[in-house]
This record gives C-alpha cells, structure tokens and sequence, in this order.
C-alpha cells in the first residue's frame, strides 16, 4: 500500500511520493535522484515545490495528488500581508519527536480603542522592537491585537488605524459586534488580520466580513467542543476559508479545562485525522487580568506567562498578551524557541575560523565545539571582554566539549584538521593553542597531531579573560 493510517496519522513511503514525481532525475532540487528527493519529502526536510518540473503544467494533476498527501493535520493559516506575514497552525505530528513542528507559536500583545494614543504607539512599537539573542537566534514578537473595549465602532476605526501605520506586524482585530468589527477592517482593508471572533449568535455577519475582507477568522465556543466542531463546519459550509480555533481560555480552576480542550482538539486531528479539529488553536493568557482586584499587576503576569508557557506546550499556535514586560516575555520566547527546534538533530553553528576584534599575528588562538549553546556562551564571553582572538569552530556533531570527548566526536584528529583547515597558521607566528579545561584529557594527543602546543585553559569561558591576561604570553 502506498500509504496507511495509524491513529490517524498519514505514514507515506518514498514510493508514494516518487511515483507522482516527474522521475527526470534533473537534480534540480538539490537531491541526486527523484527516489532520493522523495525520501527528503516524506521526512519534511525540503518543500515539494523544490521540484521545478513539477510545478510546471503538464505535472498539475500530479502536484494535486502530492499536495492532497503531504496536507498536514492541522491547516495552515496565514495572517498578515508581506514579508511580515505570520503562518500559523500547519502541524503535522502531535509530539515534536515524531516529526519537528513547524510555524512558532505567534505572540501577540494587545491595545485597547480606549488606551491614550500615546500609550497604543507606545505599547504598538514596544511590541516591535522586542528582541532577543538566543544561542544564534532572534527572539521576536510576532503580531498586535487591537481590542474594542468601548463598544464604539469610530474610536475602533481610529485605534486600528493608527496602529496599522506605526507598524506592519499582522494584527488581531478583537470585536463581537460586526458592525464595530466593519469599521475596524476599513481602516485596513487590505491588511488580512485575524477576526475575533465569530460565535453562535454572530456567526453569519463575521462570516460575510471574513469573506468580503479574505480574513482568517477565529471560532469561538469556550469549553465547548461539540459546539466548536459545530461553529467550524457552519463556517466552512458558509464559504470561510482559514478558521482559527478557540476553545476557551481560563485562568485559575479552569486551567485544567483549557489544558484538556488544547490536548483534545490536537489530538482529535492528528492521531484521528478529524479536519474539524485540524484547525489552528488561538489562546489568550491574558484571561489572567480578568477581574483584577486587589491583585498586584507583577503578580498577574506572573500568571499570565506561566499559563501561556503551558499553553505554549499544548499546541497553541497563537497567544494574545496583554503583559508586555521583558522579564515575563523573555522565559516564553526561550520556551518557544526550545520546542520549535529539532529534536532529532543537535542545534549546531558551522565548524571553521572565527576572528574576534582586530587579532594580530601574536594574539590567543583557542578551539571549542560546534555546539551552538557553547560556541555563542564562548563568543559571548569572548566577545565581551573585547578580545582580539582567534577562536576555531571544530565539527563535534554538535556535541558540547565534556560530551563530545566522551563519545568520540570531539577528537584529536578532528582537532588537528580543523586547525590545519582553518587557515590560522598563515595568521600567527606561534604555534599555541588554548584547549576548553573539558578537553585536557586529549592535548597530549593534539600536540602530536598537529605540532601544536596546547595550553589547558579554564573549565569555564567566562574566566578567558583573566586567563589570557594571566597566562598568554606573545
């Protein structure tokens, strides 16, 4: 069979890609072979419009078959115009050690049609600039949800009006009554935000202006997931084409619920295969500011980001804020980036000669692996000290330094070729090299590969500063 079903979940062969393919073995996609670029497919690891000939129109009947196979369990949808565009949902697995999951969850941080327009700019381009560097990543905010809060369709208007030109991250428009909603979409029209939200009362007019709009619009049924599927297929049978999910979010005694209809929902799509359920889930921490009271407002982001990191890990796919401190965002943005990355394979930066400030011929040369959390650790101390150096990336298959020893994957021999490859002895008039404290055990071995002597330098990078300043003599 070319394909079976377990639990739900599509299992493709490389021959059920392979005999939709062109088979002109033109390795125009990068792959030696059609067979080789179909395993590359059923493992996700290249897009099938890497294949040229495909796309062309002889081949249509065979890109829909190939598409209708490789859908994902969960749609995805796309909210935003521009290189700005934020695609959310598109899963494929409901465990990230299936198969790594794609699209981040998107981060939103709201504004209010009755905040000060001071305070909506302010908060628009906080959200903005927010930024963060992370072991060679760049930690972002993803989209702004404007919310009326007032009931007023001008003062909405004038509120998404501004916001839409002090930024042009993807917006979230939070309103129940259409006509409000209406007036919002006019002040940008041709933006694609995401509509907050359709339910059983207002369903019909939300639905027009997704249509009219080409909106994605969310599905809105709080602990209700029979009435949720039932929202969603109204919708759909309607005409709407991109659906987002909310299942109800709440804080308190009503965690365990949201958890629960989070998990339900993901799994309903992808181990049962139910395309009601294969939709992208929208949650909104920012339930936490709900009846305030006496409750100190660190307190409540507190609250507000723990839910969301549990929320984070059961398969959100966009969260709404209202919290928009550095120290509460930061520990979710880290979460986020930790479970979108691929747990199959170890975050590593490319291996060869890294130089640091202004080196001469008599500055430090020193080695590390190509693990990414230590190479930008190293850097990042390196660096700070403002030192001119040197410093050798060698391939330990992204494999820290006291692991890779271990396990043979940070070698003498990889050391040696790595210096030899990095060109670093056309660069200094000395032959030394400072080796991770981690790697002692193997300098003996080092020297006698590459000539070298080593110098055994600390366990930890942040004392490289004081151990050049005490130890490396020119």
């Amino acid at each position: 069979m070319a394909e079976k079903k377990k639990g739900g979940l599509k299992e493709l062969s490389p021959i059920a890609i392979y005999k939709n393919l062109p088979k002109t073995n033109c390795k125009e996609c990068g792959q030696d072979n059609c067979m080789a670029f179909a395993t590359k497919i059923v493992n996700r690891e290249v897009d099938l419009e890497a294949c040229k000939p495909l796309l062309k129109p002889e081949y249509a009947k065979q890109y829909a078959i190939l598409k209708d196979l490789l859908k994902p369990a969960v749609k995805e949808v796309v909210v935003g115009v521009g290189d700005k565009a934020k695609k959310i949902g598109g899963k494929l697995v409901m465990y990230r050690h299936e198969l790594t999951y794609k699209n981040p969850t998107a981060i939103a941080i709201d504004v209010t049609d009755e905040m000060p327009e001071s305070e909506v700019v302010a908060r628009v381009q906080k959200t903005e600039n927010f930024s963060f560097e992370y072991i060679g990543n760049t930690l972002k905010l993803d989209m702004v949800a404007v919310r009326c809060t007032s009931d007023d369709a001008d003062k909405f208007k004038a509120c998404v009006k501004k916001v839409s030109e002090t930024t042009k991250l993807p917006l979230i428009l939070c309103a129940m009554n259409p006509q409000v909603m209406e007036a919002g979409l006019m002040a940008a029209p041709k933006a694609r935000p995401l509509l907050y939200a359709a339910t059983t009362t207002n369903w019909k007019d939300m639905a027009e202006l997704a249509i009219m709009y080409d909106a994605p619009l969310v599905a809105s049924s709080p602990n209700d997931l029979n009435g949720l599927a039932s929202l969603s297929k109204t919708l759909q049978a309607y005409g709407v084409k991109d659906i987002v999910l909310d299942p109800g979010t709440f804080a308190n005694e009503g965690l365990q619920d949201t958890l629960n209809n989070f998990t339900m929902l993901r799994r309903a799509a992808t181990k049962a295969g139910d395309e009601l359920a294969g939709l992208p889930l929208l949650g909104i921490p920012m339930v936490a500011w709900a009846n305030k009271g006496e409750t100190a407002d660190d307190l409540i982001k507190w609250r507000e980001s723990y839910i969301a990191s549990m929320l984070v890990v059961r398969y959100a796919d966009a969260l709404i804020l209202h919290g928009n401190d550095g120290w509460s965002l930061l520990p979710l943005a880290v979460l986020r980036q930790n479970i979108y990355t691929d747990p199959r394979k170890p975050v590593a930066v490319a291996p060869g000669l890294k130089v640091f400030g202004t080196p001469d011929e008599n500055s430090p040369v020193m080695f590390t692996s190509n693990f990414a959390l230590t190479y930008y650790t190293v850097a990042s101390d390196i660096e700070g000290s403002k030192t001119n150096a040197y410093l050798i990336v060698v391939d330990a298959e992204g494999s820290a330094i006291d692991s890779g020893v271990a396990g043979r994957k940070l070698t003498a021999e990889k050391i040696a070729d790595a210096i030899k490859a990095s060109g670093v002895e056309g660069k200094v008039k000395h032959r030394r090299i400072i080796s991770p404290g981690k790697a002692s055990r193997i300098s003996g071995e080092i020297e006698e590969l590459s000539g070298w002597k080593v110098l055994v330098g600390p366990r930890d990078s942040s004392e490289i500063p004081k151990y050049i300043i005490d130890k490396w003599q020119p």
